[in-house]
């Protein structure tokens, strides 16, 4: 009787096996590697918009504040988008006639506004509100990264929900002096272990399991 199989057959089977498992095994984690990478969360890409706006020019450079193109960062949930108006109390005196500043005179005499490709953004059930944050010492730099030395803007962290947590857990890790909330190159002084409980005092924030709870962000 002729045989069925070839010498090899028993290795190239086991092969096959291997290959099959390494494939079930593998493909969650890839999965999950996909998922988290900047190509997935956009951390760390500049997109296209509708012009080549610096922050590191305009804030970095010029030192125009956070506040004075996002007018309710300090007084309402979201930050706010400066409208045209707000670029033109410069630029109807300078760069009058750039061509790259063409989009922002049309968006002005046309009376339409400038469609910004939005960077951060969260879920629908995630509420976050900027000035509860602000007035209570979390510094823009530390969700935003140092805007100041972005040319063109990008996202700097993916807020996925671990994020959110390692602060609420230790707030005093984070808070900052009034007067260092806009500082953008900000690092913890050398005494943060003993001033930040101070300030979480001081600003009122609510500590142990409260500010972990889900009603706090998922409402």
């Amino acid at each position: 009787m002729a045989q069925l199989f070839t010498p090899g057959a028993d290795a190239l089977y086991r092969l096959a096996l291997m290959t099959g498992v390494a494939c079930l095994v593998g493909l969650p984690v890839l999965a999950a590697g996909i998922v988290r990478s900047n190509y997935v969360t956009g951390v760390g890409i500049a997109p296209a918009q509708p012009l080549p706006f610096s922050h590191k020019h305009h804030s970095g450079e010029l030192g125009i504040q956070c506040r004075y193109c996002h007018t309710t960062v300090d007084r309402e949930a979201t930050a706010g988008i400066p409208p045209t108006h707000t670029c033109m109390t410069c630029h109807s005196q300078i760069w009058t006639g750039s061509e790259m500043l063409k989009p922002v005179r049309d968006s002005y005499a046309q009376d339409k506004p400038l469609e910004w490709v939005r960077l951060n953004k969260l879920p629908q059930y995630v509420y976050y509100n900027h000035s509860v944050h602000v007035t209570k010492g979390i510094g823009c730099s530390t969700c935003h990264g140092d805007v100041t030395s972005m040319q063109m803007t990008y996202r700097a962290n993916a807020f996925e929900m671990q994020f959110c947590l390692d602060c609420h857990r230790a707030p005093e890790k984070y808070v900052r002096t009034p007067d260092q909330v806009w500082n953008m190159t900000w690092k913890p002084p050398a005494d943060q272990a003993t001033l930040g409980p101070k300030l979480v005092a001081q600003y009122h924030i609510r500590g142990g399991e409260r500010l972990t709870e889900c009603g706090i962000c998922h409402r």
